[in-house]
């Protein structure tokens, strides 16, 4: 199943990066900080709810959402890094100083993928405490 999710994210990816190189002028085009907030937090919570719906969709148990998380992202969290390097090759529709803003956008992303791999049961809240070191 895992694998199946690394081809989607790669597909994501795939997509994503056409995407931007397309559109990714109107994507970025805000050079204000109050556009940079909506598009990070935005993007972290739809990614969240993106790898949530991925992991479900695959069959796999909560417990394994976040193995599935790092599944979706790897591609991101690989390619992505050359992406912003050469930034002004891989869009050469993107002013380059929105190579900053692409960077910070990818790692919010990813962050939001964590977090939506993360599965919040309670179980660790019902864990006996630790008893305290007995030393003399």
């Amino acid at each position: 199943m895992k694998i199946r999710l690394l081809v989607v994210g790669l597909a994501i990816w795939f997509a994503a990066t056409v995407l931007l190189r397309l559109a990714g002028q109107r994507i970025l085009a805000g050079g204000d900080w109050q556009h940079v907030v909506v598009l990070f937090t935005s993007s972290l919570i739809a990614v969240a709810l993106l790898v949530r719906l991925a992991c479900i969709r695959a069959g796999l148990a909560p417990e394994e959402w976040l193995n599935g998380a790092v599944s979706l992202l790897l591609p991101t969290m690989l390619l992505d890094p050359f992406s912003s390097a050469f930034f002004s090759f891989v869009y050469p529709n993107m002013r380059p100083e929105n190579a900053g803003v692409f960077g910070g956008w990818m790692i919010i992303c990813c962050a939001g993928g964590l977090l939506g791999g993360v599965h919040w049961s309670g179980r660790e809240a019902r864990r006996a405490p630790h008893e305290p070191s007995q030393s003399s």
